[in-house]
């Protein structure tokens, strides 16, 4: 996996900031692993998963912070995962195929999710899942190997979805909420890319340098700079 500097990080970010987070998530790969960018969107989503918290350690660091709001109350309630325990959940050697009551499937990717953006009714959309994700083609499926061939795959995969344990200190209420990572990551890249674009308008404004000139002054120099400016 390769780093990005600051003037790749703008590129990606202006090059995707339209697309839907799946293939944001998709395209953030590509960009620092790209003798594998073709294939990004067909990896089983523990894979990319990983490659994302990869990406967010080389930019942002370990640590995974933000918040959600408690489904009582709205209370805020931060959170902080370190993306070391996280990604240790990722086996490079897992099977991406599993068996459930004699079936078999393959483990779900990008793709996949993408292909179901539409569909609003989450059974049809398990259904529609499955359909894809059986061997042997569509089948009629109901409620029970719906529910048996999530559990198994999210066994296979246990990094295909991140789950954070919350309690609210406000009302009391225990709650678990599910990490988006593509859109997790996409949105720090994001700020971060804004932030970097008003320091380059901040010091060309000052001193009259181009935004190539800017970008290639240490993090440390334009801090430096930008203090100055501001007084």
């Amino acid at each position: 996996m390769r780093s990005l500097t600051q003037t790749d990080l703008l590129a990606l970010w202006e090059t995707g900031r339209s697309l839907h987070p799946l293939d944001q998530g998709v395209l953030a790969v590509g960009a620092v692993s790209p003798e594998e960018r073709e294939s990004v969107a067909d990896w089983p989503l523990g894979r990319r998963n990983r490659a994302l918290i990869e990406l967010h350690g080389r930019v942002f660091g370990g640590s995974l912070r933000g918040w959600v709001a408690c489904p009582r109350c709205a209370e805020k309630l931060e959170f902080e995962l370190d993306s070391r325990t996280l990604a240790e959940r990722f086996d490079a050697e897992q099977d991406v195929t599993v068996e459930v009551d004699g079936k078999r499937f393959r483990l779900p990717t990008s793709r996949d999710l993408a292909a179901l953006i539409g569909e609003t009714d989450a059974i049809q959309a398990s259904r529609s899942l499955l359909d894809r994700l059986h061997a042997a083609g569509p089948a009629a499926w109901s409620e029970t190997e719906i529910v048996a061939a999530g559990e198994r795959l999210a066994e296979a995969d246990p990094l295909a979805e991140i789950r954070i344990g919350l309690a609210c200190p406000s009302c009391g209420e225990a709650f678990a909420e599910s990490l988006d990572l593509p859109s997790f990551v996409w949105s720090e890249m994001e700020a971060r890319a804004r932030r970097m674009l008003t320091e380059v308008h901040e010091l060309a404004m000052a001193y009259g340098w181009s935004e190539s000139e800017i970008l290639r002054l240490t993090p440390a120099r334009r801090e430096f700079y930008l203090e100055m400016v501001r007084g």
